[in-house]
């Protein structure tokens, strides 16, 4: 009993030690901590506020404002720590060298940290745009440091990491997606008859971009058919909707219109050989 008595005293008097000595140090320790929290998330509010201002990019606002955030917490745990007299130069040194053990295991994340601060800083593309990357495209939902969000008109989810997207061919379109299709019409049919009905057909759809307007004219003089071309732009996220009505509306005003659409010919022309066994030779035409 008497022991445990001895113990307690002896925990008492280290605790009532450690706040005679260091009281003030542990109080100003937890202000410095709370009042450096409050300001750093003022100033982080205070950059993004001033981005929103200038119409900056979102992604760009939210990195600025999270790299002045971290940078005051650091700073405020140092002066933290400053307080009880602890000097950080071994944690640095020890941090350092842990970082540079992990690198090795960690490259990937940290390529694709890096990448997507490439990203954030040049800006090849933005929250909003249509990309096209390594096969894989959609319109930019989210651009994170690690990773960036595109979503479908299907409302499919893709995440691609940064590393796959830097040093790749990327295709930017903005908000929208071209539609390249084709009509064949018969040779004895206007062409030009052709084109005046789908430009007025395809003025119908509001979802067709003005700027750039659509583009459409001969794009080849097939075998069966002269073949006309269409390009047009609509939003990404409605692009096989349009296409699917813009298409229905084009064949349903061509046939309004007395244009024949053809289908393939193929002409099969019997020879007969003088002398021969009665053997008849079957010849193919070229198409028509």
């Amino acid at each position: 009993m008497k022991e445990e008595m001895a113990t307690l005293q002896n925990l008492f008097n280290v605790v009532t030690e450690f706040l005679v000595n260091y009281s003030f140090q542990v109080v100003g320790a937890i202000v410095i901590l709370v009042v450096g929290f409050l300001l750093a998330r003022w100033a982080s509010n205070l950059v993004v506020k001033i981005g929103r201002q200038r119409e900056m990019d979102v992604t760009l606002i939210k990195f600025f404002g999270s790299v002045v955030k971290v940078l005051i917490l650091v700073f405020v745990v140092i002066m933290a720590l400053g307080k009880f007299g602890i000097s950080i130069a071994p944690f640095i040194a020890a941090i350092g060298a842990v970082a540079f053990g992990a690198s090795f295991a960690i490259q990937g994340p940290l390529s694709n940290y890096g990448a997507g601060l490439v990203i954030i800083l040049t800006r090849p593309f933005v929250v909003g745009n249509t990309i096209n990357v390594k096969g894989v495209g959609g319109v930019v939902e989210e651009i994170n440091l690690a990773y960036t969000v595109l979503t479908t008109e299907d409302e499919e989810r893709i995440t691609i990491p940064n590393n796959k997207i830097i040093g790749e061919i990327l295709q930017n379109s903005f908000e929208n997606k071209v539609v390249e299709t084709r009509v064949g019409i018969a040779y004895d049919n206007d062409p030009q008859k052709a084109i005046d009905v789908i430009r007025e057909t395809l003025k119908k759809f509001p979802q067709i971009t003005p700027e750039p307007g659509p583009q459409i004219g001969i794009e080849e003089f097939a075998d069966s058919a002269i073949n006309i071309g269409m390009r047009y732009w609509v939003p990404t996220k409605q692009y096989f909707q349009t296409i699917y009505a813009v298409n229905i509306s084009v064949y349903q005003a061509l046939v309004s219109s007395q244009i024949t659409i053809p289908f393939p010919q193929r002409d099969v022309h019997m020879i007969s050989h003088p002398g021969s066994t009665g053997v008849t030779v079957l010849k193919d035409a070229p198409e028509k």
